[in-house]
Formats: C-alpha cells, structure tokens, sequence
C-alpha cells in the first residue's frame, strides 16, 4: 500500500539510512539517455508507454502467479511512471484505469489486461498499457514515446523480438530524436536523429548497476529524497488506477 512504501522512506529519513528502490531501468544508459534528452525538449508532455507480453508456459505459470496478488498495470507500471516522473517535474493529479479479465485461469477479482491515463497539474498527459496471457498480441506490444511542442524521443525496438523475452524489458535497440523545428519552406529543418544503443548491459548486468549505485549512495551520502519521493508516487498512481479500474471512476491523487 501506498502507506506501507511512505513508511518505509519515513524510516529510512528518521533513521539515517539510504533506500534504494528496485527500479532497474535508473540505472539504464539508454534509459537515462531518454529521460535526458525528453527533459531538454521540456514539457507539457505526452507519454505513450507499454509493455504487453504474449506469454505461454513457464511464462504464463509465471504471470498468473504473481496475479494472485497484482494486476499488470501495477506490477509493470510502477517502472514507467517512474520514468514519467523522471522526466516531468510536474505533480500528478488525477488517473484513470481501465481493464478486462480475458481468462477464466484467474481470479474473478483480477484482469490480466489494463491501462491508465494520468493527469499533471502542467497539463502533461501520460498512458500506460499493459497485459498478460497466451490471447494477448504481439502487435505494437512495445511503444516508448515522449512527445513535447519542440519534438518528441522515442525507442525503436529491432524487429523480430518477442515480448516474452525478458531483456526485452530493458533493451531499447534504438533512440530516435525528432525535432518539430521547420524552415521558411515549412518543412522540416533537420532530419531524425538515431542513436544507437549497441553494447548496453543485459538483465543480470543491470541489476549489477543497482547494486553498485547502492554501494555509492551509502559510500558518497547521495541525496536520495527525489528517489524515494518519485517511487512512492509511481505506486501510488498505479495502485489508483488500480481502485479505478474497480470502481469505474477516476481518482483524484
């Protein structure tokens, strides 16, 4: 719950100590990358963000044993709210959640398929999709979109991957910066950038670096209140969405 995460950083400000949260894509060059280059666009933003997974088997055994306790748009959202709280300093106000139980293989309380809409008091929009199971496509299952008046960036998955995969989670492939700018002519004044991302680490390396930043942040006192501010509101926006869902009504954070 939202109060059990703000006791938890209460206890670590009383106390003295440093609390890193598991929030493996903090420590993602290509990530890091993306969230800076959208913070030099500036806001208001429009944050398009999913990641839908196919899943069969193991993975799908795997899927339904973690709904046994949280549905998709909160167990996978909390990681991209995140990342729209990184980028925009704008305060949450409002979210919306939708969502569908698509299987009778789990309870009739959870769905395996959702997604939010949230509301920032500087007019920034963001949605976030996200679903679970052997019925779900494979279509666009990957979108990672930020968008500003000045242009947008923007993660071009490699054709090919499947969203079972777990490093899908992380890899970005490709960034692609588009500027809005236009000359006399009205078109365009530069094309699209691409940056490659080749050579970023994988799963267990990235988990390598949250350790590591761990170890940094009690080594060097690293100032940690914005850390623990943002993944308190990241969970709190999904676990509303969650009750919207439920309730069939919007919540006003």
């Amino acid at each position: 719950t939202v109060a059990d995460a703000k006791r938890v950083v209460a206890a670590a400000k009383a106390n003295g100590k440093k609390l890193v949260i598991g929030y493996i894509l903090r420590h993602h060059p290509s990530w890091i990358r993306l969230i800076a280059e959208a913070r030099k666009l500036g806001g208001p933003y429009v944050f398009r963000m999913n990641l839908n997974q196919q899943s069969s088997g193991h993975s799908w055994e795997t899927h339904k044993q973690l709904m046994q306790t949280t549905s998709p748009i909160v167990d996978c959202g909390v990681h991209y709210l995140d990342v729209m709280l990184q980028i925009t300093d704008a305060r949450p106000v409002e979210v919306r959640g939708m969502g569908l139980r698509l299987t009778d293989e789990i309870a009739p309380t959870m769905y395996n398929y959702g997604h939010l809409q949230v509301l920032f008091d500087d007019g920034s929009v963001g949605w976030y999709e996200a679903g679970w199971g052997p019925m779900i496509s494979e279509t666009a299952f990957f979108v990672k979109d930020v968008i500003s008046p000045k242009g947008c960036v923007s993660i071009v998955m490699k054709e090919g991957v499947k969203s079972d995969d777990i490093d899908t989670h992380t890899k970005t492939s490709t960034l692609r910066l588009h500027s809005a700018a236009t000359g006399a002519d009205g078109k365009f004044a530069k094309p699209d950038e691409m940056l490659s991302m080749e050579g970023e680490p994988g799963h267990q390396d990235l988990c390598d670096r949250e350790q590591a930043f761990l170890l940094k942040a009690i080594r060097e006192d690293l100032d940690l209140t914005r850390h623990m501010d943002d993944a308190v509101k990241s969970l709190a926006i999904c676990l509303a969405a969650d009750e919207s869902v439920r309730s069939g009504a919007p919540i006003r954070l």
